[in-house]
């Protein structure tokens, strides 16, 4: 029998509490939500509160600002979220069944979904009070990575977003019946790779060390637009490679298609987590560049 790691006994609720008839339950993702937000929010402060990281040692805003903002975000993530995943991943089953999509706590929310509905959410903001954007975008994304830590796990702690079968020693054997379907012989058990702590640790721990060291290290901040388009392009990277480990949404899989492509050209293609990914890799590299010549010149 190959090694794997059996999935540790935990259960995707924190506690519940019957109410009226009803079980409100906590969530190990909701937390995730709630305390990645704080991070972000706590991070952005902590830069805001140090002038000498900014361009003219002037923050692009101050402390109670982000308070505000920060209501903006919140109510873009969840929109966006969720509405990024009913068109990018199941237009088809929400277009007959309207309903579902108001079902949030059923799952189903989308990282591009959310950041394009912050983005939306950032501009109108920043608009409306006259901050300068790519500052204030540099201070919003800071604290981004850590709640990216926070969710994959989560979605591992839930047993989604699984790995496609691996024979390596760290694969881990996911429960259910479509976790298990890894065309092996009956009553062998299938072992996939953990890509949700892949992610945890490229989109999260890796990028937020390298956003907080160019930040309060290198003075990064201090060119507007940069940590904006490091974010970009580490994420856009990081999701590319990943997406090489982790299973394709069921709907993208056919017999003629097993890797769930959704652009195809012979054997080579992008799943749909690829797709989304590589405009925000080629934004963020472009941003780089042009904010190193904006700032010298």
């Amino acid at each position: 029998m190959l090694a794997m790691i059996p999935f540790p006994d935990i259960s995707p609720e924190i506690f519940t509490i019957p109410l009226f008839g009803l079980e409100l339950a906590l969530r190990w993702y909701a937390l995730a939500y709630i305390v990645g937000i704080i991070i972000a929010w706590r991070t952005s402060v902590a830069a805001l509160r140090r002038p000498a990281l900014w361009p003219g040692q002037t923050p692009p805003m101050t402390p109670a600002q982000v308070e505000d903002l920060l209501t903006w975000v919140v109510v873009g993530i969840i929109l966006g979220g969720r509405l990024g995943f009913v068109l990018f991943y199941q237009p088809g089953y929400y277009l007959q069944n309207p309903v579902e999509i108001l079902r949030i706590w059923q799952g189903g929310m989308s990282f591009h979904g959310g950041f394009l509905g912050v983005v939306v959410a950032g501009l109108a903001w920043t608009a409306r009070h006259r901050v300068p954007r790519l500052s204030a975008s540099d201070a919003i994304v800071l604290g981004v990575p850590a709640g990216l830590v926070l969710g994959r796990i989560a979605n591992f702690i839930n047993a989604e977003l699984w790995g496609r079968p691996t024979d390596l020693p760290w694969g881990v054997a996911f429960p259910g019946a479509a976790a298990q379907a890894c065309g092996q012989p009956l009553g062998e058990i299938c072992a996939r790779h953990p890509s949700q702590l892949y992610e945890a640790a490229l989109e999260g721990a890796v990028l937020l060390a390298v956003l907080l060291w160019l930040g309060f290290r290198r003075g990064a901040l201090r060119v507007p637009g940069r940590i904006t388009g490091v974010f970009l392009a580490g994420y856009g990277a990081a999701r590319l490679v990943i997406e090489h480990f982790r299973q394709a949404d069921a709907q993208f899989i056919t017999q003629d298609n097993p890797l769930g492509h959704v652009l195809r050209l012979g054997d080579w293609g992008l799943s749909m987590g690829q797709l989304l990914s590589l405009p925000m890799l080629l934004a963020g590299l472009a941003l780089v560049v042009l904010a190193n010549r904006w700032s010298r010149a």
